[in-house]
C-alpha cells in the first residue's frame, strides 16, 4: 500500500511530517515483502539484521486509534525495531497527551528509529531506551495504560510477567505474530494472558494476527 494514500486514520487526518516518514517506511516494507530472504535459525542474525518486519500500515491504523482512545497514556512498545510501529504510537501519544516509551535490544535501530521520528516531528513524545527488555521493564517506574509487543517471541511470556503488575486499570495490551507466524511461544503467550486475573482477551485477524487484552483489575 502506498504511504501516499495513508493520509488520514477515520475522521482525523495525519500531518505531513508524519505522511512523508511513513511513506518512507511503506516503500522501504514494499521492497522487502518483494524480495524475502531465508531467515537465520530463531530469525537473528548477530545484531547486523536490516530487515524491517514492520507490522504494516493496517496494524498500524489499528494501534494509533485504540490509543487515541486512551487520556494521557503511558505506552510501553516492546521492539522498537527501524520505529515503524513507533511512529503510529507516538502520532497517537502527541494527540492525547501521553508519551511513548519504546525498548530495543540493537542500538541501530533504535538510533535509526529516533532520525526518523526527528524527521516526523515526533521525538519529544518517545523515551527510547536500548537493553534487555525484560530488565528494562523491571526498572521502570509508574505503571503503563498500553503496551505493544512485538519483539522475538521467546521473549513474550518473560515480558508479560514483567509488564503485567505495572498495567494500569483499564490497560490495553495488542501482541503481534498471534496468526502469522505460528509458534509455540506465542501459543503460550496467549494461553498465558488470558489466564491472568482481570483480563479480557480477543484474537483479531488484522495483519498477521493480534492478541488485543484489557485489564481490569477484579
Amino acid at each position: 500500500m502506498s504511504g501516499a494514500k495513508e493520509n488520514n486514520v477515520g475522521a482525523y487526518r495525519l500531518d505531513e511530517k508524519v505522511l512523508n516518514v511513513l511513506g518512507a517506511y511503506h516503500q522501504r516494507i514494499d521492497e522487502e515483502r518483494g524480495n524475502p530472504r531465508q531467515e537465520a535459525p530463531g530469525g537473528r542474525d548477530g545484531g547486523q539484521d536490516q530487515r524491517m518486519r514492520a507490522v504494516g500500515p493496517e496494524t498500524g491504523r489499528f494501534l494509533n486509534i485504540l490509543v487515541r482512545s486512551l487520556t494521557a497514556p503511558t505506552i510501553l512498545e516492546l521492539g522498537t525495531s527501524f520505529g515503524y510501529s513507533g511512529i503510529w504510537l507516538a502520532e497517537a501519544a502527541r494527540a492525547t497527551g501521553g508519551r511513548l516509551i519504546t525498548m530495543e535490544v540493537h542500538g541501530y535501530k533504535s538510533a535509526h528509529a529516533q532520525a526518523m521520528a526527528e524527521r516526523a516531528g515526533l521525538a519529544d513524545h518517545i523515551d527510547f531506551r536500548v537493553g534487555d527488555a525484560v530488565e528494562m521493564i523491571r526498572e521502570l517506574r509508574g505503571k503503563v495504560d498500553f503496551v505493544l509487543v512485538d519483539l522475538w517471541k521467546d521473549l513474550y511470556l518473560p515480558c508479560l510477567e514483567a509488564f503485567y503488575p505495572r498495567l494500569n486499570a483499564g490497560a490495553i495490551v495488542v501482541a503481534d505474530n498471534m496468526i502469522y507466524p505460528a509458534t509455540e511461544d506465542v501459543t503460550i503467550y496467549a494461553r498465558a494472558i488470558r489466564g491472568k486475573p482481570g483480563i479480557t482477551s480477543v484474537l483479531l485477524p488484522v495483519g498477521s494476527g493480534l492478541e488485543v487484552s484489557r485489564y481490569e483489575p477484579e
